[in-house]
């Protein structure tokens, strides 16, 4: 009897001991993959942080010093599940070095700027929609981003705001002018104008189950211009180069 309570006892131990190695290699997993995931999701920046700093005519300091702590990790916080997913596959895709780096301060947001609108890109970045301004240039810059990724934020924007586009040759501050509604076929916000101009595209309503079935527009100028121009007039481009409007973000 007492063998037979001996060998349950030992049965127990055993059982419990596996049981805590298991949980362990568990938590050691999931550890390295919290810690190279959050590494990977500041890559672009990163990359991009290293490219302009190198860049002979452009003195920047980098983000990073050495010995200081590296860039902090996405907030994901208020993404969709979805979206989540589809930012992590993405990590594994390699993109090469953003055309520019979008910061508005004043909601936390800092997203590379990637060419192109598809799934793929805007679950990584924002984009820049093929058939307006070069980023960098002086006219009307479009760039896309999902409404349950990285533009999830724009609900906090406001009139007045500062946004800095920062390319290898320098950054452009801009102030939030106008935020406006539109229907997905109203391109002309992304007409040329007069003066340079930074247009950013989102789908609405922000947190719409489904396919949104409206636009919203966050319009800025240079911190140093009035701008003066409307949205209507003749489009950039043809309608397919400007499917960054029109195409679910």
């Amino acid at each position: 009897m007492w063998a037979a309570k001996g060998g349950s006892a030992r049965w127990l131990r055993t059982v419990q001991w596996t049981a805590g190695v298991a949980g362990a290699l568990l938590v050691a997993v999931w550890v390295v993959a919290w810690v190279h995931g959050n590494a990977l999701s500041r890559r672009d920046v990163a990359r991009f942080e290293a490219a302009r700093t190198a860049h002979a005519h452009v003195k920047v300091v980098p983000l990073a010093q050495p010995g200081e702590a590296s860039q902090p990790p996405v907030d994901t916080s208020l993404w969709s599940e979805g979206r989540i997913e589809g930012f992590q596959e993405s990590l594994d895709h390699d993109f090469g070095l953003p055309l520019a780096v979008l910061r508005i301060p004043v909601i936390d947001v800092v997203v590379p700027v990637l060419p192109g609108t598809d799934d793929l890109t805007l679950n990584r970045g924002a984009g820049w929609i093929a058939g307006t301004a070069e980023v960098g240039s002086s006219g009307n810059i479009g760039i896309a981003g999902h409404r349950d990724g990285f533009f999830r934020r724009f609900k906090d924007l406001q009139i007045g705001a500062e946004i800095v586009v920062e390319t290898l040759d320098g950054s452009q501050t801009y102030v939030v002018e106008d935020m406006t509604i539109v229907e997905p076929s109203n391109v002309s916000v992304l007409a040329p104008t007069e003066v340079p101009t930074l247009t950013l595209v989102t789908c609405y309503p922000f947190y719409f189950v489904g396919s949104a079935p409206q636009r919203f527009i966050v319009r800025a100028v240079p911190r140093s211009e009035v701008f003066s121009g409307g949205t209507e007039g003749k489009r950039v481009g043809t309608r397919s180069e400007q499917s960054g409007i029109e195409s679910e973000t």
